[in-house]
């Protein structure tokens, strides 16, 4: 049998370069302890899945109302997805072909909001964006696009969120067309039922942009702000919800669902991505029958890093609210240099965090704020548990506070990631047979 070496040599040399980039990428990411709060791995059976022919087809439309032929187990796919991921979510109408959570975002905030008029700028209240608010919230992101006018809601420096009472005030004063709550730096649960009870009484929606927290919600460990008052709820399908990457929406009022499904195409999509509704649908299902085990473990990581990580000696936001109750944990770096230098220091040392603004940071901080945002949901795909949390902090604290080697560090983290090769949390099953994938044939 030729060997998969002796093959490439016969290729030209700039197919071997690209070939050779994406095996060294893939072999190094699994030497390494990865903390970025926004991504995820996905199962084997949903790679095999994410590996199909739907990708080379088109599907302008939604199932059964076409614009192309040659769709018909498309059209089952994606109504499996939004069946199964409908019940995820307590009976939600779901519109799953927004190919990334911003492009979720930008659906909903202009199917809420018009055009500018001659009664001016729709107006938009938000978190501020280093407590925690996605860029695609803000006037530098989608709402600045849409021409949507940009109020930052009050915030609770102490409780690390949203000051409620403050909010309702501006919510009755302003009278916005829309609020919307969720985060990327997200530690706590945002308030919800007090937030939508104010913005119902001027007439406004309640967006929640959960990208970050919908396998938490899926896994009955995070509030589904769909029972609490949301009207619609916006997210990615990558991050603590492990599926491929996308996104989706989810409300339970058929009204805005028909609204957000005209806009979403064909403003926005035209054709969808096909091939990540087959990965999309198993994920739903392996977090149907494992989600709540998974979510609970995430929890209980992403505790007991900050716990440890403290107890190192680094400086861990949340101490008085118990740190965290999410999959994140926030570390203010200031006094080892700043957070690009901490990230680019473990990085060298095959530990993966991003450095992140701080809510006592200005904006003008982000090339090198006072933080990093670390998550633990991909390792706790991988297997690890509150011991192997504490080891992290160990490594962290030797690279950061104790200045010692990465490439030192390094070595140490490869021997120690080798103990954590198998996607758990999913079905236990291999999707080849003699080197292909059963899915293809």
């Amino acid at each position: 049998m030729v060997s998969w070496d002796e093959i490439l040599a016969r290729l030209p040399s700039e197919v071997r370069e690209v070939i050779e980039t994406t095996r060294a990428h893939n072999r190094w990411r699994r030497e390494t302890i990865n903390l970025i709060a926004s991504e995820n791995v996905m199962s084997p059976l949903a790679e095999a899945a994410y590996l199909n022919d739907m990708m080379h087809r088109y599907a302008e439309g939604k199932p059964r109302k076409r614009y192309y032929q040659g769709l018909r187990y498309v059209d089952v796919v994606e109504e499996l997805v939004m069946k199964y991921m409908g019940e995820l979510l307590g009976g939600a109408f779901i519109e799953p072909r927004p190919v990334s959570g911003t492009i979720a975002n930008a659906t909903v905030f202009r199917a809420l909001a018009s055009c500018p008029s001659s009664e001016g700028r729709p107006k938009a209240l938000i978190a501020p964006v280093q407590a925690g608010a996605h860029v695609s919230h803000t006037k530098f992101g989608t709402l600045g696009a849409l021409c949507i006018e940009h109020i930052e809601l009050p915030y609770d420096p102490d409780n690390l969120n949203v000051d409620v009472d403050k909010a309702v005030k501006m919510i009755e004063d302003v009278k916005p067309v829309f609020v919307v709550l969720g985060g990327s730096l997200y530690l706590f649960p945002h308030p919800v039922r007090e937030i939508a009870e104010a913005a119902h009484s001027v007439g406004a929606k309640l967006v929640y942009d959960a990208a970050h927290v919908l396998g938490l919600i899926v896994g009955k460990r995070w509030r589904n702000p769909l029972d609490h008052g949301a009207d619609i709820m916006t997210a990615s399908t990558h991050k603590t919800f492990p599926g491929p990457q996308g996104g989706i929406i989810a409300t339970r009022q058929e009204d805005l669902y028909k609204a957000v499904s005209r806009i979403v195409f064909p403003y926005f999509v035209s054709n969808h991505h096909l091939h990540r509704l087959p990965a999309l649908a198993i994920t739903a299902l392996e977090m149907k029958y494992y989600g709540e085990a998974y979510a609970d473990q995430v929890v209980r990581n992403a505790k007991a890093l900050a716990e440890a990580l403290a107890a190192e000696g680094f400086k861990v936001l949340g101490e008085h609210l118990g740190y965290t109750r999410s999959h994140q944990v926030a570390v203010d770096v200031r006094e080892y240099g700043g957070g690009a230098k901490a990230a680019q220091l473990l990085e060298e040392a095959n530990i993966i965090v991003n450095k992140n603004l701080l809510p006592y940071d200005p904006p003008d901080a982000i090339k090198n704020p006072s933080g990093l945002r670390l998550g633990v949901q991909e390792m706790t795909r991988w297997g690890m548990k509150e011991d192997d949390m504490r080891e992290i902090a160990r490594f962290m604290r030797r690279v950061v506070i104790d200045g010692e080697d990465p490439a030192k560090v390094r070595k140490e983290v490869v021997e120690f990631r080798r103990n954590f090769q198998k996607v758990h949390y999913a079905f236990d099953v291999d999707p080849t047979e003699n080197g292909k994938l059963l899915l293809l044939y």
